[in-house]
């Protein structure tokens, strides 16, 4: 590897002694076109070539080092039209532009609120599938906007990766949550009006600001003195996640004393989404004051807060929606005529920042940053093992209790169950159970109170509860980014980042559901002091508001440091770029679980620590201002996430055996072409992610252990820890825009992928039912295709715009090649082994079992969306819609979904499929049908 970055390195230092020459400088001011006021903060840049510069408060810019020959520069600025730039750079010949008028866009296509993603993509519980697009930015690349707004609702991921493999920033501060990595988007989600201010930088490419990953860099600035004059208020109405919505921004530029100061609030709501009983309720407040102290120095303070709580909806086996539909939600019930659904996550994180800018001189810039943030997220569910404490004749305690299962969809309820014996099928059973289903098919919240009263009558406590899995987080977070113009060719910049973690996380009852108290035990253990869950207070009985079940802290630390050159010449950019980080995690148990007694669960686990170097690099050769190609390759190490190093964190310190980095090598290859009319880049890219590590949480038939009273058992709630997993992602990304006329625009996109398990990873299982490690071997998934949306998409549509100010757009988009997340138990040797006695099945059949295995390929489908708006300009006002449909036909497709792993071996799984209606079938996600979005404004 190093050889190959010295070699790189050698190449660029080649490449730039051959083609260095001199160069020019261009310049212009740039003014808006109605009131002829200058205009601050307008981004001027060099198509292909990192050469980029902020108009100052004048309007006044000045791009040096200009490379010789044809450039195309482009002046864009948020509320404005973009304007492109032919110009012809001569040696020693600098170029004026002149005053550079532009026309306000009064339409905006791409308000960030247009995006819908669904319950799925928002979740981040345990078991559920993570298909988050992370495409929140409104890029200017074609692809990437395409990948935004026309193919995120499917679940689509560009090149394949999930979002913890992208950076994204606030204010230079990365917000990735430690415990996953992943952007925990409703933090800011609502302020849509101060979150247009952003920088992008695509795969590996260079970022002024951090390393960033494999899925780029986005950085949203909200800093108070950079949000242009004016305010805004919008009303929304849909049909999508929320129903309603109501904005209100007002920034009052940058002004004579230096002060600037923006405020932004919004609320959206819903009594139900497009699913049935999923709720919405949300409430955003953002505020930033910025004082500039002098010409060198200037304080920002950026505060938001975006309470948040959404009704969850629920994936439901094939079975299900055909006796229902597709929006329907097995987690609501009726309550006192209303609506009340049981999962339910509530989001309260506010973040505080403060922002230190300083000009050290004209070609030296540090950025301090400070940030603080706590909170809770809280998912809400139902236990129904409310237990008993009795004493029986001899003195001696035990425990007796326990509900049935709640769900609605619980198997035993559904009509497949009643037809399961294929000799003798109860048809009056399963005809009844359809007959219910259809009819009502709900949670009965009024049964849970009637089985908690009648306890609480005969002197019990309550057998079902609605709690919250809480995680309390508390951050802080410092970092410096320093920029510096080393020469007329040469950039350099860095940063060092500091971040610290206290997270605690436990159960907490949220609704005794009319019971009296609700017993902390485990209700699957038969043995009084294993079914603790906290030894130190055994049998508590616990309250509203109380924690119970599990409780322990969560101590992370990382210190990072990045690196980065930039070099501009006439024919070839290129940068080099390096990073080193130190991460640590340590458990802290406050419960003694009866299962896992004494240090094994209570108080300080081992320190994890980790240590990762990462590196990249890439060039672009410009064999004419329009015409660019573009390399990056990198090698990057990554610690594992807090929620991939500990086996089972709720009920133990057991670290995952053989824990380790992961490693990601991965290279992508461009050809862009940018003239006026026409822009386009194709791109391929290979990646390789190596020794990874996965946990689910599930619950198992057809596996074989030993119980705490020496019987034979075949199923178990158990933790699945797959380690040291290989996977491969190859494609190929295209985007193309057509400038026809100066109202007509023709684009298209396309992405063909294929990302595939490249291994046999490891695989065993944990659980408080039996000892040690179980299975313990290698999971045959080598040549699965990684789940995750479709992995090959296609777009094609048109934009008009009339002078008029209105205009309308339309794509055609095409889906295909999304598969079921399979099962990796059911690809170890348990799949082949009869639990009963630990020996291969006697009527296994080989080419039988193949076929059971096979991964389902969902049917590939076409959506038709359409979006359009009309604007006036009243003086110095603006008044405008527009409005979207998405998915005009109402097609149905599948967008995801995952086997169960209940049928764990090859004859409970056969026994299943061969079933008219499997039990135990794949669950799926489905996407939305025909959806309305209508935004109304007036700008001032």
């Amino acid at each position: 590897m190093k050889k190959i970055y010295i070699s790189l390195f050698m190449l660029c230092m080649s490449v730039m002694a051959s083609y260095a020459q001199s160069l020019s400088s261009v310049k212009g001011t740039v003014s808006d076109s109605h009131s002829a006021e200058p205009i601050a903060n307008v981004m001027v840049k060099i198509i292909g070539a990192d050469l980029h510069q902020l108009t100052q408060v004048d309007g006044s810019f000045e791009l040096k080092n200009v490379p010789i020959g044809e450039q195309l520069i482009q002046i864009e600025r948020d509320g404005y039209y973009t304007q492109n730039f032919p110009v012809v750079i001569k040696e020693g010949e600098p170029v004026d532009l002149g005053v550079i008028l532009l026309n306000e866009a009064v339409v905006q296509i791409n308000d960030l609120s247009v995006i819908s993603l669904t319950d799925d993509q928002l979740s981040e519980d345990e078991g559920g599938a993570d298909n988050t697009a992370g495409l929140l930015q409104a890029s200017r690349d074609i692809f990437l906007n395409t990948a935004a707004f026309e193919f995120s609702p499917t679940f689509f991921r560009a090149r394949g990766y999930n979002s913890e493999n992208g950076s994204l920033l606030i204010n230079g501060i990365e917000m990735n949550k430690l415990y996953n990595g992943r952007p925990q988007w409703s933090n800011w989600g609502g302020l849509n009006d101060v979150m247009r201010n952003q920088v992008f930088t695509n795969g590996l490419t260079a970022s002024d600001y951090t390393f960033g990953g494999v899925a780029g860099t986005n950085n949203i600035t909200m800093r108070a003195s950079e949000y242009a004059r004016g305010g805004r208020v919008s009303l929304a109405s849909s049909n999508r996640s929320y129903s309603g919505r109501l904005m209100v921004s007002y920034s009052s530029g940058l002004s004579e004393n230096g002060w600037a100061y923006s405020f932004s609030a919004s609320r959206r709501f819903a009594h139900e989404g497009y699913n049935d009983a999923s709720l919405y309720d949300s409430n955003s407040f953002f505020a930033a004051i910025e004082k500039v102290i002098n010409d060198k120095h200037s304080l920002n303070f950026t505060a938001f807060y975006t309470p948040n709580r959404r009704g969850k909806s629920s994936p439901n086996t094939q079975e299900v929606y055909d006796l229902k539909d597709t929006r329907y939600n097995a987690y609501w019930g009726t309550q006192r005529g209303e609506k009340r659904n049981s999962r339910e996550r509530h989001i309260e994180e506010p973040v505080f920042m403060l922002n230190h800018y300083w000009d050290i001189n004209e070609k030296t810039t540090l950025n301090s940053n400070i940030a603080f943030q706590t909170g809770k997220v809280a998912n809400s569910r139902i236990d129904h093992g409310g237990m008993n404490l009795v004493t029986d004749s001899s003195g001696n305690d035990y425990l007796i209790g326990g509900g049935s299962n709640p769900d609605p969809t619980y198997y035993q309820k559904l009509p497949s169950y009643f037809l399961r014996d294929v000799d003798n099928p109860d048809y009056a059973g399963a005809y009844l159970a359809t007959e219910d289903f259809q009819d009502d098919g709900q949670m009965d919240w009024q049964s849970m109170y009637d089985a908690n009263l009648n306890s609480a009558n005969l002197g019990g406590n309550s057998i079902y509860a609605l709690y919250d899995d809480r995680n309390d987080d508390t951050q802080f977070t410092f970092n410096s980014i320093l920029r510096t113009e080393l020469t007329d060719n040469i950039d350099l910049n860095g940063s060092v980042s500091y971040r610290n973690l206290k997270s605690e996380n436990f159960a907490a009852i949220k609704d005794l559901l009319g019971g009296t108290g609700f017993l902390n035990v485990d209700s699957f253990s038969e043995i009084l002091d294993e079914s603790q869950n906290d030894l130190r207070n055994p049998n508590r009985l616990v309250q509203e508001g109380d924690r119970f079940k599990y409780n322990y802290e969560i101590d992370a630390s990382i210190i990072d440091a990045f690196a980065q050159a930039q070099f501009q010449y006439n024919k070839v950019d290129f940068y080099l770029s390096g990073k080193f980080a130190s991460t640590n995690y340590q458990r802290n148990g406050l419960y003694e679980n009866g299962r896992f007694p004494g240090e094994r669960s209570y108080g300080k686990s081992e320190k994890l620590s980790f240590s990762n170097a990462s590196f990249k690099g890439g060039l672009t050769y410009k064999i004419s201002g329009r015409h660019l190609v573009n390399f990056n390759a990198g090698y990057l190490s990554n610690a594992p996430t807090i929620r991939n190093s500990f086996s089972n964190s709720r009920e133990n310190n057991d670290v995952v055996k053989d824990l380790t980095s992961e490693k990601i090598t991965t290279a992508d290859l461009s050809y862009i072409l940018r003239t006026p009319k026409v822009q386009a880049r194709i791109t391929g890219f290979y990646t390789e992610f190596a020794n990874a590590t996965e946990i689910s949480f599930y619950y198992a038939d057809g596996i074989s252990f030993v119980n705490e009273q020496g019987a034979v058992e075949s199923s178990a709630f158990v933790q699945e820890v797959l380690s040291g997993i290989d996977k491969r992602n190859i494609g190929m990304e295209l985007g193309l825009s057509y400038q026809i006329t100066p109202t007509i625009k023709l684009k298209g996109a396309a992405a063909i992928g294929d990302y595939i398990y490249n291994n046999n990873p490891n695989l065993y299982l944990t659980s408080d039912a039996f000892d040690g490690n179980l299975v313990d071997e290698p999971a045959y998934l080598k040549n699965y295709h990684v789940a995750g949306g479709p992995q090959q998409a296609m777009s094609i549509g048109f934009e008009y715009r009339d002078p008029n100010y209105w205009w309308f757009g339309a794509t055609g988009n095409h889906f295909s090649n999304g598969y079921l997340d399979i099962s990796p138990l059911s690809r170890t040797s348990n799949f082949s082994t009869d639990p009963s006695d630990g020996q291969p099945f006697n009527d296994y059949d080989p080419e039988i079992a193949k076929q059971l295995l096979v991964q389902e390929q969902f049917d590939s489908y076409f959506l038709v969306n359409a979006v359009g708006g009309k604007s006036w300009r009243v003086d110095d006002y603006f008044i405008g819609f527009f409005a979207s449909i998405n998915n005009i036909l109402n097609t149905k497709y599948k967008t995801g979904g995952f086997e169960q792993s209940r049928n764990a071996n090859y004859r409970v799984l056969k026994d299943d499929q061969e079933r008219e209606k499997p039990i135990f079938g794949p669950k799926y996600w489905y996407g939305y049908g025909a959806t309305y979005y209508l935004n109304v404004y007036f700008r001032f």
